[in-house]
């Protein structure tokens, strides 16, 4: 049985079941290295300084595989407060594989 040409999404095959599970992104925001002594102490309104500032891009994982860079933002609409990331660059996956 002929379905005529398969569509295709961003080079994907869309008929692909696989193209619709959903997959966890990890956005690292920062890193932070206490001493362990400073860290049992830590408690309900510490502060935990990161090695990144509020300007810098946000690093988005795929487990442990870098995939693309990003800045975070503020989501425009009636969701206040939500944060959203903006990509600035995709890592090729391709090269990699």
């Amino acid at each position: 049985m002929d379905d005529g040409p398969m569509e295709s999404v961003g080079g994907l095959d869309a008929n692909n079941p696989f193209t619709s599970v959903p997959i966890e992104v990890t956005v690292c925001v920062g890193k932070a290295r206490p001493l362990i002594r400073d860290l049992v102490t830590l408690g309900e309104n510490a502060v935990l300084s990161l090695d990144k500032s509020v300007e810098d891009p946000v690093d988005l994982y795929i487990g442990d595989r870098l995939i693309a860079r990003g800045m975070l933002e503020e989501k425009d609409d009636d969701q206040s407060g939500q944060l959203i990331v903006r990509l600035t660059e995709v890592i090729d996956l391709k090269s990699g594989l």
